[in-house]
């Protein structure tokens, strides 16, 4: 019991000794990162409010968002209205991204994975570049008879969740076998984890062969190859924020289920398959300091969109910031 008493009082220094010129602290995600920096750094310019996020992975986003670590916690991995109230918490949306598949394959380019060879890349099913499910799609590519290695995170990822998600949304056998999950145990024998996308980026760059899955703004700064994927309508989509915004298009978010939603897979002719909404968490019972946060992001719906885009992202649309707006002000926190 005293232990339990001496968390909830640092929990609560933590959050009330904060005065307007302190430092607001968020954790978790490292799938929006290189936005939340533009953006905290945009916002410090111009009002002198310093905000500090650092990447850890949504799982520990969540972690610290429960025990009251942060002010505010980045996730990938919505939480359902049953969760968030159990643990006394409400969640918006704060931007789209993509999930790529970056590869290093010497001396090839514009590579194509179907829906089939995705899976089959994961499961362990796809053991050399040149096997048939692969080489299908990639008639007039010489793929060399090399043994892939598949790169995945170490840590408990939003990232992961999406692309497990995504991958449970292809193949009925990948669901009943493993299904949506921010961390896994891989199958087979061909595959190697990295820390936060950072860390996959990094084993892509040095590892010949390699293919996995990252976001499209930690592929981007690192000049990593992202092949064409296979919409569920069948087309091969390039990842382009254009082919971004048509799939984010698609998604709905409620605010009456506290914006709880995955939104891989959309439909659409043009629509990107693997994208990707990220969720920020605030404590209920802290209206004043969550103002602060909620602040900060109104100031990114209205001026960050160029930021956003610049880095691959997706803006949510002025419908849905009003929906989150009207949100925060049932809530207590605009």
């Amino acid at each position: 019991m005293t232990k339990l008493i001496t968390v909830a009082l640092a929990s609560t220094v933590l959050f009330t000794s904060l005065t307007a010129n302190d430092v607001l602290k968020g954790s978790g995600a490292s799938f929006p990162y290189s936005v939340y920096q533009k953006w905290i750094k945009a916002y410090n310019k111009e009002t002198g409010i310093k905000i500090d996020y650092i990447k850890k992975g949504s799982s520990k986003g969540i972690k610290d968002a429960k025990a009251r670590a942060v002010n505010f916690a980045g996730t990938d991995k919505p939480l359902s209205p049953k969760v968030l109230k159990a643990n006394n918490l409400h969640q918006f949306p704060g931007v789209v991204g993509a999930i790529t598949m970056g590869y290093n394959l010497p001396g090839i380019s514009g590579l194509k994975l179907s829906r089939a060879a995705t899976v089959a890349i994961a499961s362990g099913e796809a053991k050399y570049w040149d096997d048939t499910v692969i080489a299908s799609a990639n008639v007039g590519l010489n793929l060399p008879h090399e043994k892939l290695t598949f790169v995945h995170r170490a840590d408990g990822s939003g990232t992961t969740y999406n692309f497990t998600y995504y991958l449970s949304k292809v193949s009925k056998t990948w669901r009943k076998t493993y299904g949506a999950k921010k961390s896994l145990n891989w199958p087979g024998d061909h595959h190697i984890g990295g820390k936060t996308n950072s860390g996959v980026a990094a084993l892509l760059k040095q590892t010949k062969y390699s293919v996995g899955y990252i976001d499209y703004a930690d592929a981007s700064n690192n000049n990593i190859a992202m092949a064409t994927v296979e919409n569920r309508a069948g087309n091969f989509i390039v990842p382009t924020l254009k082919s971004f915004q048509i799939a984010a298009a698609k998604a709905t978010l409620d605010p009456k289920k506290d914006f709880y939603a995955v939104i891989a897979d959309p439909k659409g002719a043009q629509s990107y398959p693997m994208v990707a909404a990220t969720f920020i968490l605030v404590p209920a019972e802290k209206p004043e300091m969550n103002k602060r946060v909620t602040a900060f992001y109104s100031w990114c719906y209205s001026n960050g969109q160029e930021i956003a885009k610049g880095l691959g992202f997706v803006p949510l649309p002025k419908s849905l910031t009003d929906k989150v707006k009207t949100y925060w002000m049932q809530k207590g926190i605009k």
